[in-house]
């Protein structure tokens, strides 16, 4: 029952079902509609691991220019004057939140320019409905997201505040939206997916970018396509690294969701530091 729960709740997360579905389908498996309340809380439940006035720090939103309009964004940077290498982050499927504007934060913090676009710009900005964010990004067309999250990369590239040395990573839907701008962006120097669905074997011939790949061990559906990316990595000669956390399941990285595993979060986020530090201030 626990892993037909959770597959469940990875469907709706994901996007692959709407949330009438998964309640239906929840309160089947629970016998009661009010037992779904329980399992599925309101996923912002935490508050910031840093703050968002951290003293520290530099934040606002802007706004970038792309082949389909403004992008909105949030930024953040240790506070100073020096240029610093850049590190654009993706969003979950649910836009750009609190936890992601967290994890921005946290970017920042280990001596980064930070960048989050927010992929619902086209509809207006990620609203703080969840679900009406999921719908809303869901909406856009994959190929108008993939500019404008690639579009990132070549503004980080020339921004004042920039080394010009660009990094990128994501979670689930920012995940494979990583994979993309790995694809699309030759200026992009290293990518960090975290268990993001791989491009597709044909288009991996393109990826300029080292990359370090975090995968959940538990996540039967996104591992599925390892095989063939590793493969297609091997053949194409890029600089990889695949890490498989044994037991984790898909977003565990999230704090503020269900699945979250603390080790593998902080095992992952180690070496993406040390990762990003190697590839983008050498």
């Amino acid at each position: 029952m626990k892993s037909e729960i959770r597959d469940l709740h990875e469907e709706f997360r994901d996007g692959q079902i709407s949330r009438r579905e998964y309640l239906r389908r929840m309160a089947v498996l629970t016998g009661s509609a009010a037992a779904v309340l329980v399992i599925h809380p309101d996923d912002e439940v935490r508050a910031d691991i840093i703050d968002k006035n951290d003293p520290r720090l530099e934040t606002r939103s802007i706004t970038y220019p792309t082949p389909n309009g403004q992008m909105m964004a949030y930024v953040a940077r240790p506070k100073g004057e020096d240029p610093l290498p850049a590190v654009i982050v993706i969003h979950e499927n649910r836009g750009l939140n609190d936890h992601i504007r967290d994890v921005t934060r946290r970017m920042a913090l280990e001596g980064f320019l930070a960048l989050a676009p927010d992929g619902n710009s086209p509809t207006g900005g990620t609203p703080d409905d969840p679900d009406k964010a999921r719908d809303q990004l869901a909406a856009i067309d994959s190929e108008v997201s993939a500019v404008n999250f690639t579009a990132a990369a070549a503004y980080l590239k020339t921004h004042p505040q920039s080394t010009g040395k660009v990094g990128c990573t994501g979670f689930c839907w920012g995940g494979a939206m990583t994979n993309q701008v790995a694809v699309r962006a030759p200026e992009l120097d290293a990518a960090v997916p975290y268990y993001g669905r791989q491009p597709a074997a044909e288009d991996v011939a393109k990826i300029k970018a080292d990359l370090m790949c975090h995968y959940a061990g538990e996540d039967e559906r996104i591992n599925a396509g390892i095989p063939a990316f590793e493969e297609a990595l091997k053949k194409a000669g890029i600089e990889y690294q695949i890490f498989i956390y044994d037991g984790a399941y898909h977003a565990f990285n999230n704090d503020t969701g269900q699945r979250y595993d603390e080790a593998a979060a902080k095992l992952a986020w180690q070496r993406t530091v040390v990762f990003f530090n190697e590839k983008l201030k050498a």
